[in-house]
C-alpha cells in the first residue's frame, strides 16, 4: 500500500516537473525561433535593398575606397525572372551550377508564399520574392547557421531534460521515502496500537467470563461465592480506567476536551501532589526527598499539569526498589520550569528509552500487569507537556536511578 502511495506522489511529481519544464523550454525555443527569424527577415530586406541600389548605379571604372560597398555578411544571391518565372538574370558572386539556381527558384515558388524557408542539398535557405519591373525578384539566403543553432538548441534541450528528469527522480524518490515514512510509523502505531488494545481487553473479559460461569454453573448461595465477584469488580475495575485511558488520550489527539489555560502557580501543584502520595510512600517503605523552589508559575492547565506530576510519581513508586528514594526537583532555569522526578532502583536499559513514550509500551510486562499498568501513563504525560509546549525527556543509569525531566515555559 504504501509503495503504491509513494508511486504515486513520484508519478505525480514527475508530471508536474515534466510539464514545468516542457512549457520553460518551448517558451525559450520559440521565443528564440523568432528572434532569429525576425533577423533573417531583416537581412533578407537588406540584401534586396542593396542588390536593388546595387543594379541601378552605373558601373564604376575605379573603386571607390572612400565609399566602399556594404559588406556582405551572409550567403545570399538574387533572381530576376519574367512574368512567367523564366530567369532572366542571375546575381551571386558563387559559382554553381545553373540547375542549383533553377531548383531554388522552384522550391521558392512551389511554395506559394511571399517569404519562406526550405532546405536544398543539406544546406537551408530563406527567401523573399517581391515584384520587379516585368517581372520578379527573388533574393536567398543561407541560414543554415541560424538553423543550426535552432536545432542545437533542441538537442541540448533534450539532453539536459534528460540528465535532469533522473536526478529529479532521484530527488523526488529519496523525498517521496521520507513523505511516506511518517505516514507509514503512523500505520505502523496505529496496527499496534489496535492488536494491544485488544489484547489488553481480552484479558479481563476472559476473566469476568469465567468467573462468571463459575457462578451460573452452582447452585450455592451467591454470598459464598464472594471471591468470584471480587474477582469480576477487579476486572471490570481495570477495563473502566483502560477505557478511560484510551478515551481521554483521544481526546487529547483530536483537540476535543476544551481547557482552560491560565497562569498558575507550579510550586503549589508539585507539593499538593506530593502530599496526596505520602501514604503510598510509607506504604511501600520509600523515602520522597524534595526541592522545590516557592513560587514559580507556568501558563497552562492546572488539572492535567498535576496529572503529569501524579504519573510520573506514580510511575517511579512502582519501579523503586524497597528502602528507596524518590526525589522531586523545580527550579528555574531561565525562561523556563524544570521538573525532575528521579527514583532509584534498576533502571532503563538504553534501547528502552525512546519507545517507553509508546503507548502499552512495557519494559517488563509481565511486572506492568500485576502493578496494574497498561503502560499508557507517560503517553499521556507526554501528550499533555507537548500541548503545553513543552518537553519530557528520560534518562537512566543502570542499577542506579532513573530520572525523568519536564521543562515548561515561565508564566509571561
Amino acid at each position: 500500500m504504501f509503495k503504491r502511495l509513494r508511486n504515486k506522489f513520484l508519478i505525480l511529481n514527475m508530471v508536474i516537473i515534466s510539464v514545468m519544464m516542457l512549457i520553460a523550454f518551448t517558451s525559450i525555443y520559440f521565443i528564440t525561433y523568432n528572434n532569429v527569424y525576425s533577423d533573417i527577415t531583416l537581412e533578407l530586406g537588406r540584401i534586396s535593398e542593396s542588390n536593388r541600389k546595387e543594379k541601378g548605379n552605373p558601373p564604376m571604372s575605379q573603386p571607390d575606397f572612400d565609399n566602399p560597398p556594404p559588406p556582405r555578411r551572409s550567403v545570399s544571391f538574387a533572381l530576376i525572372t519574367d512574368k512567367q518565372w523564366n530567369t532572366v538574370e542571375i546575381s551571386s558572386v558563387f559559382d554553381m551550377e545553373y540547375e542549383f539556381y533553377e531548383a531554388a527558384k522552384d522550391t521558392a515558388i512551389s511554395e506559394g508564399i511571399q517569404t519562406g524557408n526550405f532546405k536544398l542539398e543539406g544546406n537551408y535557405w530563406a527567401y523573399t520574392i517581391k515584384p520587379y519591373v516585368d517581372g520578379y525578384r527573388i533574393v536567398f539566403l543561407d541560414i543554415s547557421s541560424q538553423q543550426g543553432i535552432l536545432n542545437n538548441l533542441i538537442y541540448t534541450f533534450l539532453i539536459v531534460a534528460s540528465i535532469m528528469l533522473i536526478f529529479i527522480f532521484i530527488i523526488s524518490r529519496f523525498f517521496a521515502n521520507k513523505a511516506i515514512q511518517p505516514v507509514q510509523e503512523s500505520f505502523e502505531k496505529q496496527k499496534q496500537f489496535i492488536a494491544d488494545a485488544s489484547h489488553e481487553l481480552k484479558t479481563p473479559l476472559t476473566v469476568i467470563n469465567t468467573n462468571v460461569d463459575v457462578l451460573l454453573s452452582n447452585d450455592e448461595d451467591v454470598s459464598e461465592h464472594a471471591k468470584w465477584l471480587y474477582y469480576i469488580k477487579s476486572e471490570v475495575e481495570r477495563m473502566t480506567k483502560l477505557t478511560n485511558d484510551l478515551l481521554y488520550l483521544t481526546q487529547l489527539d483530536y483537540s476535543d476536551m476544551k481547557m482552560v489555560y491560565m497562569d498558575f502557580d507550579l510550586s503549589k501543584a508539585v507539593e499538593s501532589v506530593a502530599l496526596t502520595m505520602e501514604a503510598v510512600l510509607f506504604e511501600n517503605q520509600i523515602n520522597l526527598k524534595d526541592d522545590i523552589e516557592p513560587d514559580l508559575k507556568t501558563y497552562g492547565n492546572n488539572e492535567q499539569i498535576k496529572q503529569v506530576i501524579m504519573i510520573l510519581l506514580d510511575n517511579a513508586i512502582k519501579y523503586t526498589n524497597r528502602n528507596g528514594t524518590v526525589n522531586i526537583e523545580l527550579k528555574k532555569s531561565h525562561n523556563s520550569l524544570l521538573l525532575s522526578v528521579t527514583n532509584t532502583g534498576e533502571g532503563i536499559p538504553e534501547e528502552h528509552l525512546e519507545k517507553i513514550f509508546d503507548r502499552f509500551y512495557r519494559i517488563d510486562k509481565s511486572r506492568g500487569r500485576r502493578s496494574g499498568g497498561y503502560g499508557l501513563g507517560l503517553s499521556i504525560a507526554k501528550t499533555i507537556i507537548e500541548q503545553h509546549r513543552g518537553k519530557i525527556s528520560a534518562k537512566s543509569v543502570a542499577n542506579e536511578s532513573t530520572t525523568f525531566n519536564v521543562e515548561l515555559p515561565l508564566a509571561n
